[in-house]
């Protein structure tokens, strides 16, 4: 899990992927539509991608991927980043993490 802490330390916004993942594409393209930079790793091109991947099942990513970061808080999947985007609280929260300023 210090792996995943370094990776994401004063990033606003990191997602962890797989680059044959499209729902984490589609997540990764919702973010980015607010204006947020986004930093995307691709757990099948990291060379200690399997050992991230484990870590983030350990903190409860299920599946694996998409797991996002914001504000280097853990938000979770899909369901759990489209949940906050429904509920209006995604730009409040991308605000708070510094990822966008209007």
């Amino acid at each position: 899990m210090e792996s995943i802490r370094s990776l994401v330390a004063e990033k606003p916004v990191v997602i962890f992927s797989k680059s044959s993942c499209c729902m984490s594409h589609s997540i990764q393209t919702l973010i980015s539509g607010y204006g947020a930079n986004v930093t995307v790793y691709e757990l099948d091109q990291l060379s200690n991608g399997q050992e991230v991947e484990k870590a983030l099942v350990q903190m409860g990513c299920k599946p694996s991927v998409p797991a996002v970061f914001i504000g280097e808080q853990l938000i979770g999947g899909a369901n759990q980043v489209m949940t906050i985007h429904v509920k209006n609280q995604l730009a409040a929260l991308l605000r708070r993490a510094g990822a966008i300023w209007v």
